[in-house]
């Protein structure tokens, strides 16, 4: 029992003193290295800090949390050793930093321990891991989890009344929320010139941020202003505590195929349009598993005929924004062949506000990748969907639906 206890204590344990300025804080380099049958993980920083460890099972991983540190070592790595077929890391939330490491196969991970400066090597937290069967891992899941220190949430999201109509403004003014895709851990997908789509999200979201105000007609909420990460149901609730009239998610998409390029315009549907759009929204589902959240408390999404009936009327009004943005979208860059696509995304859930989710272009294609690292192209994009927007709305103050 005693040593349980300690075991367990371990994981939670603040190693050295506590990190007054954690953004002097470097993580220099990760290195990988074993066999199938011991492996171990290094993480290697310019000074002593605080961390956690845990696991968490579907799909096996290990998580470690920091705080708030730089970045020298790289924050992506699709390669590893022994048990480890890779690894991420970034900011999680405003204080936290994290990396996430994919395991091949349920593993048992034995005490960490810091090694000190020597041979020109830094501050090492060394992580060994050894295989164990799926039960066992579950079982230390469950063990580190109670275990360690609760995470601070992201954000406070108050409850909002099922369905609420949009309360009425004193200056008027109509509440569009834009989501820049991924964030902080997740940086989506990576470009062929190593640029991260939750870069090219988040500067074309400030875009249209400054375009739509600019107009005195709209109030803009950014799910996220900076590069950190926001869970997808978090930012479902922030466009609905913030009584959105409108939701646009933007991304930017990968393929193995070079020449497939273009913006395309999903809108929610329980049946995708193609094999296509069915592995987007899987991918872009999976971002809170990327980022390590333990999503073993969530409930599931609730159904009911109210549900369904209010989504309903949401799904047709998504379907016309859609329709009034192809249009805009094609006066400034290329569109993709059927541009208007339907696929299960959770981030377009909201049952009662118009949602859509755009891709930008392809990172994974020469033209389009150049296009969308131009702030001054990124600008003319945010301009073509703030027309759209414009022209939405107008027409919704015709048909009395406004």
């Amino acid at each position: 029992m005693g040593g349980s206890t300690f075991f367990i204590g371990f994981f939670i344990l603040i190693v050295w003193a506590t990190i007054s300025q954690a953004a002097q804080t470097y993580v220099q380099d990760i290195r990988i290295g074993g066999t199938p049958e011991k492996t171990r993980l290094v993480v290697e920083f310019s000074r002593p800090v605080q961390y956690t460890v845990f696991s968490l099972p579907n799909p096996n991983r290990i998580v470690i949390d920091l705080p708030l540190v730089q970045w020298k070592a790289a924050q992506n790595s699709e390669s590893g050793g022994g048990m480890i077929s890779g690894y991420r890391c970034g900011q999680f939330s405003p204080e936290l930093a994290r990396i996430v490491v994919d395991v091949k196969r349920p593993v048992n991970i034995e005490k960490p321990f810091f090694l000190k400066p020597m041979h020109g090597k830094g501050h090492r937290l060394v992580l060994d891991i050894s295989p164990c069967d799926q039960a066992a891992f579950v079982a230390q899941c469950r063990r580190l989890l109670a275990a360690r220190p609760k995470p601070k949430p992201q954000m406070v999201v108050r409850p909002v009344q099922p369905f609420a109509k949009p309360t009425s403004r004193s200056d008027d003014k109509i509440t569009v929320v834009v989501d820049p895709g991924h964030g902080g851990i997740d940086p989506g997908a990576i470009g062929i010139n190593g640029v991260h789509e939750k870069s090219v999200t988040l500067a074309t979201a400030k875009h249209l941020k400054r375009a739509l105000e600019r107009t005195g007609r709209f109030k803009v909420i950014l799910t996220r202003s900076t590069d950190v990460f926001v869970q997808l149901r978090q930012r479902v609730a922030i466009a609905r505590r913030h009584h959105a009239m409108l939701f646009i998610s933007l991304h930017a998409d990968a393929s193995a195929n070079r020449e497939a390029r273009g913006a395309s315009v999903y809108t929610l549907s329980d049946g995708s349009s193609d094999r296509e759009a069915a592995a987007l929204a899987a991918r872009e589902n999976k971002a809170d598993i990327i980022a390590g959240v333990d999503l073993s408390e969530q409930a599931d999404e609730v159904t009911s005929i109210l549900i369904d009936l209010a989504q309903r009327e949401t799904k047709n009004l998504s379907a016309k924004f859609a329709t009034t943005l192809i249009p805009c979208l094609g006066n400034v860059c290329g569109l993709k062949q059927n541009t208007h696509r339907f696929a299960g995304f959770a981030v377009l859930k909201a049952p009662d506000i118009p949602s859509v989710l755009v891709e930008l272009g392809y990172l994974s294609n020469r033209h389009d990748v150049k296009q969308l690292c131009s702030d001054q192209h990124r600008s003319k994009l945010a301009q073509s969907i703030a027309t759209a927007i414009g022209k939405y709305f107008a027409w919704k103050s015709q048909v009395g639906k406004a």
